[in-house]
């Protein structure tokens, strides 16, 4: 047997399989014990009539019996003043309920044959003499206990009581276990989710304190974690800005060249470190209303102005309500990765049916293999296995980017181009604009 694929479903089958079956005996006995009495009941009537009816007839003039015989009929069964049908001998071993009534009712009286009488609708015949030698046939038709027309849909109407009451048990009980999945799938540390509501059943309660004092824990770590990385990198700066102090008054030379490159690294990955530490922190600056158009205009142009190759395709007519500095830093990183790998950049702005604002960096570049574009956006990662400073950078650029996008309540993404080439994705909701 194959189970079905949700909790839900393997919960609703196994209560409503369970109700049917426990309300099915309920029903099948209640059936069978109106069944039983039911046919006692007949068969008593049975047995009452026929000895009333064949003792009325007994005793009427051979002319006047004729007339009685319509008052006499019933549903099942009737009485002829003949022969009757010709038929087989009925068998004695498994008689019908109906013939062994009617041999209690008048058989210690009367000499009894039974025949059954065959064809489309069989039956079968009882004949006996009256006292006067004449012939009579009891013409019997079994028919089934009668049932009530209503009763099936009474049924049904159970039934889908049933199914109603077990849905809805279902769904209060795996409502709270769905809640609690969900806010696991989108459990996210670096930007955490609302809590999960705390009332209902003392299960579900102590599940969802749990689950709110997991994610209160967690973002405390990280949060304490980004203030260690931030003040280590901070306190780095003055160390090594001594360094720098002292590597300028010493002799020209390789070893000094060697020093100040080596320095120089030090004091850029301890800025990016900074800088990725602050970005973890979405209250550093306030939203405001920044025109789109002329923001990126801006940024364009302070690029094209230090000979870079970066030019801008689109127009939206839109004024953002987002974080300027925090947007203008995602841009920088993207753009200048861009430059880096590919020497120029193509910066694209358009709208979604949706309301979204797409702002695209798009480069002419190697691109990125398919298994990496979710990893480079992880903090300290590099494609380059050679970790070359000045070709592979500190790791940190697409991660700030990446921090800062979702700050901003947005979604940075990455993906290889067809004609070759990297597209970096800026996606703003609407509820930014």
């Amino acid at each position: 047997m194959k189970w079905p694929g949700t909790l839900a479903s393997r919960l609703a089958l196994i209560f409503l399989t369970g109700l049917v079956l426990a309300y099915g005996s309920s029903f099948g006995l209640q059936f069978y014990e109106r069944y039983v009495s039911s046919r006692s009941m007949m068969l008593s009537n049975l047995e009452m009539d026929v000895a009333t009816s064949v003792a009325i007839l007994d005793r009427l003039p051979a002319a006047e019996r004729a007339g009685w015989l319509a008052r006499l009929e019933r549903h099942n069964y009737r009485y002829r003043l003949d022969q009757g049908l010709v038929g087989q001998s009925m068998p004695s071993a498994d008689p019908p309920m109906a013939a062994e009534s009617i041999v209690k009712a008048i058989g210690k009286d009367y000499h009894l044959t039974f025949q059954d009488i065959p064809g489309p609708n069989p039956h079968f015949q009882a004949h006996l003499k009256f006292a006067d030698g004449a012939p009579l046939t009891i013409d019997v038709t079994p028919a089934p206990v009668p049932l009530a027309t209503w009763l099936p849909v009474v049924l049904l109407f159970q039934l889908a009581i049933l199914l109603l009451c077990t849905w809805l048990a279902v769904r209060l009980a795996i409502g709270p276990l769905t809640r609690l999945a969900q806010a696991v799938d989108h459990l996210d540390p670096d930007k955490p989710g609302p809590q999960l509501d705390e009332s209902g059943p003392r299960e579900v309660k102590y599940a969802a304190v749990a689950f709110n004092a997991l994610q209160a824990r967690i973002a405390a770590y990280l949060k304490e974690r980004m203030q260690l990385l931030a003040a280590i990198s901070h306190d780095l700066q003055t160390p090594i800005t001594r360094m720098k102090l002292r590597v300028e008054v010493m002799d020209d030379g390789l070893e000094k060249d060697k020093l100040w490159s080596d320095l120089s690294a030090m004091e850029h990955l301890v800025r990016e470190g900074v800088a990725y530490a602050r970005s973890m922190d979405s209250s550093t600056e306030q939203p405001c209303k920044v025109n789109l158009d002329a923001f990126l205009d801006s940024l364009v142009f302070d690029y094209q102005d230090s000979g870079a190759q970066v030019v801008r395709c689109g127009d939206t007519d839109t004024v953002l309500h987002t974080r300027p500095h925090a947007l203008r830093r995602v841009l920088v990183n993207l753009l200048d990765n861009a430059l880096k790998f590919a020497g120029s950049a193509r910066l694209e702005v358009s709208h979604r049916s949706t309301g979204d604002t797409l702002i695209r960096v798009l480069d002419e570049g190697p691109g990125i293999p398919e298994q990496e574009l979710g990893e480079v956006l992880k903090p300290f990662y590099r494609v380059e296995g050679s970790r070359n400073r000045s070709t592979g950078g500190t790791g940190l650029g697409l991660a700030i980017a990446h921090q800062l996008t979702q700050a901003m309540g947005g979604r940075l993404s990455l993906s290889n181009r067809e004609s070759g080439g990297l597209c970096a994705q800026i996606e703003l909701p609407p509820s930014h604009l």
